[in-house]
């Protein structure tokens, strides 16, 4: 069995609790978030920016259910209150009007957006100075950096990040907490930049399985309770075997192993899922998307300002360039064919399992990663949860996926909670 790594201890459902029994208040709340991001984020590096005063009183005196609860939010979120600089020298000061769509939700449930989070230029490839809180060697992933970075040092309860390859997943893998990446537009992407207009996802980084369902409730209304999956009966898990496996670093393998044997002895039914053509197509469709849905939502930005983007993104920019409207159409095709093949999975399991990454996080902080993981459930629009707790030989996290069908994103929290608390079990 590996080692069970640790996660993060600012808790969402314990504030939430408290000040709702009046047990805290909000003020207290955000002043004891201030203070965390004072001691931890000089080395950590999360947080670009910190709301104003006058921002935080506000919310020191809210009374919505989200009261209290301190919100770290990627920097390609409008923020109305803040500069929204989308991690690039051509926003160099920003400031947009209005909130994004999921930053105003957050205010109206009483949340306080407390900072604004590191994030690659654009969402894309080129790394951020944030560190992994885990280990400050190691990059704490991308393109969502800071806020997974910011949750896993126990700054704050809760962050926003963006997937249009693996940026929530892998990088809560990366860091050792749970993440969020929900069914395609169950979230509203409204005013957060647009990299890719049919793979871009909002998601979620918290300490538990638990606090990411507390807080997709409280902030979306909807009712995400499924299970619980207390002793893991009934519930059929398959451990999806992919055709990118090999890529796979053997203690990431060694980790879904564990967490079928744990879901197996809690009474689940685990069976192995192979992956088919439809599949494996679509992952090798999702460059071919990116690519050319990016030159598009970042035109003007890539023909006027071509100097001033970085390296790795200027290449992703030129090579999409280079795609045909007719491979574009090949791609849509492979997708959209893909997320027919990826529906019939869940005939015969509720959930499927898989690497949250190709292995711990890579040392130094010159690439946030690869996301081979990810793309395939981002391009299918199935809702991801990672579950963190186990870790490599070396101590790095390493974090397992819970993938469930599109649109069951309640039940996809529910295993999930069902293997962290089996993990921090043993």
């Amino acid at each position: 069995m590996l080692n069970r790594h640790p996660t993060a201890t600012a808790s969402l459902t314990r504030i939430v609790g408290a000040v709702s029994a009046g047990r805290s208040t909000a003020g207290q709340e955000i002043a004891a978030a201030k203070d965390r991001i004072a001691e931890a984020d000089g080395e950590i590096a999360a947080f670009l920016r910190k709301a104003p005063a006058e921002s935080l009183e506000l919310a020191a005196a809210a009374t919505g259910p989200l009261a209290g609860v301190a919100i770290g939010v990627k920097d390609i979120y409008d923020t109305r209150d803040m500069a929204s600089e989308n991690g690039s020298s051509i926003y160099a000061g920003h400031r947009p009007v209005t909130d994004a769509a999921l930053v105003s939700m957050a205010r109206v449930a009483g949340a306080a957006i407390i900072g604004k989070t590191t994030t690659t230029e654009f969402a894309s490839l080129d790394p951020t100075p944030t560190r992994n809180p885990r280990n400050l060697d190691h990059t704490p992933g991308g393109s969502s950096s800071g806020s997974a970075a910011a949750v896993a040092a126990g700054m704050i309860p809760l962050a926003f990040g963006s997937q249009t390859g693996g940026s929530v997943i892998r990088p809560a893998s990366f860091c050792g907490v749970a993440a969020l990446k929900p069914s395609f537009r169950l979230l509203p992407t409204v005013g957060m930049k647009t990299f890719s207009y049919t793979l871009d996802t909002a998601g979620f980084f918290a300490a538990t399985a638990e606090d990411l369902a507390l807080a997709t409730r409280l902030l979306t209304g909807r009712d995400l309770v499924e299970g619980p999956f207390g002793e893991g009966g009934g519930l059929r898990v398959g451990i999806y075997r992919s055709s990118v496996d090999d890529n796979v670093d053997a203690e990431m393998h060694a980790a879904v192993e564990a967490a079928a044997q744990l879901l197996e002895r809690s009474g689940a039914r685990i069976v192995e899922v192979e992956e088919p053509a439809a599949l494996a197509e679509a992952r090798a469709s999702h460059e071919t998307v990116q690519g050319f849905e990016a030159v598009m939502a970042l035109s003007d930005e890539f023909r006027n300002h071509r100097n001033s983007l970085g390296p790795k993104l200027g290449a992703v920019l030129d090579q999409g360039a280079a795609i045909t409207p007719g491979d574009y159409d090949v791609a849509r095709r492979a997708a959209r064919i893909g997320r027919k093949a990826a529906s019939s999975l869940f005939e015969t399991v509720d959930v499927l399992i898989a690497p949250s990454a190709l292995g711990p996080a890579p040392k130094g902080l010159e690439s946030t990663g690869d996301a081979l993981m990810n793309k395939l459930w981002t391009l299918t629009g199935n809702p991801v949860v990672n579950v963190p707790g186990f870790a490599s030989s070396a101590g790095l996290p390493l974090g397992v996926s819970v993938v469930a069908r599109f649109g069951r994103d309640a039940r996809a929290l529910a295993a999930a909670a069902l293997l962290q608390d089996l993990i921090a079990g043993q």
